[in-house]
């Protein structure tokens, strides 16, 4: 059999991909617009997306589709329930960012606990300059040694972020938020990493339960002095309720690597926060050089597999 293989969002992934080792033809576009995807995937057998979606109402039009390979590990994209009931596979990457989103989690934490972009305006305005000693002290600067890391999500990045973490000497604690608790997993309930974390950095899923899983209730009950990490999904904080925090001080700051929507509209309030505190970053903590060839590495190996009928990484 030979397979139809298109890649709807090839610009999404930047490393080289190497060819299947499977008799097929083989299409890709730099990126897909929602009405195009139907058309663009009519007499595939096999589609490859990264964050193009694909829901029951595209699959009832597309019945030669009988395999999606999500070139990321977050699968939100697809209708899962509806390829399964179409018969279509899903795959995802894994394990492929162990260490490139721990460290941009890390490189926005030190910039924010050590005041990283309050000092640099400071010397841009002059402040050092005018001092009349040899250092400023113009901003509070805490260690992270003894603090508390809280980490939602124990899966391998979760766990890559807890190395670092322990590394720097922090107790680390775990919490599966809502029906991610399995495997027999231990963790400590939501509100307790809540109220225990100097520092929460998020790495679970989006899904049903986990959307919004962060609002002002729990940014209230979080210590008047913490951080709030999220390089998962934007979806899983309130947007708002995390710029009411900001403004009323519930927290002492926030890196973000993600929004709710992406590419962000000029008008988003995030991209208009002005100050030292809050960090934000273009949906890029996945995106090392290395990190892209394992994901695109993977890729290949994920569709060559189902089609020798040995499937890998399956998620459906």
């Amino acid at each position: 059999m030979s397979h139809y293989v298109v890649f709807l969002d090839r610009d999404s992934v930047k490393a080289k991909i190497r060819g299947l080792n499977f008799k097929h033809t083989y299409k890709e576009y730099s990126k897909t617009s929602f009405d195009q995807i139907v058309p663009r995937l009519q007499h595939a057998t096999i589609a490859i997306i990264n964050k193009v979606q694909l829901n029951e109402e595209m699959l009832v039009k597309l019945p030669k589709l009988k395999m999606v390979a999500v070139a990321a590990t977050g699968y939100d994209c697809a209708d899962i329930t509806a390829c399964q009931n179409y018969g279509v596979a899903v795959s995802n990457i894994r394990n492929y960012a162990t260490h490139t989103v721990p460290e941009h989690v890390f490189m926005m934490v030190l910039a924010l606990r050590r005041n990283l972009i309050a000092y640099r305006q400071d010397i841009e305005n002059g402040m050092w300059q005018k001092s009349d000693q040899f250092c400023l002290f113009t901003h509070d600067i805490g260690d992270l040694y003894g603090s508390t890391m809280g980490i939602i999500g124990k899966g391998a990045i979760g766990q890559g972020t807890a190395a670092i973490a322990k590394g720097f000497g922090m107790r680390v604690i775990f919490s599966d938020y809502a029906s991610l608790n399995r495997d027999n997993v231990e963790s400590l309930p939501f509100k307790n990493i809540l109220a225990e974390s100097d520092i929460l950095s998020l790495h679970c899923p989006m899904t049903q339960e986990t959307r919004d899983m962060i609002g002002i209730n729990e940014l209230r009950k979080m210590k008047r002095n913490a951080l709030l990490i999220n390089t998962a999904r934007g979806g899983l904080v309130n947007e708002k309720a995390l710029l009411q925090a900001l403004d009323e001080g519930l927290i002492a700051g926030a890196g973000f690597d993600v929004l709710t929507t992406e590419p962000p509209e000029n008008s988003h309030p995030l991209l208009n926060v002005k100050r030292p505190n809050f960090i934000l970053t273009p949906h890029v903590a996945w995106t090392s050089d290395g990190a892209m060839q394992l994901l695109a590495e993977q890729l290949i190996d994920n569709i060559e597999a189902w089609v020798a009928g040995s499937p890998q990484n399956l998620v459906t």
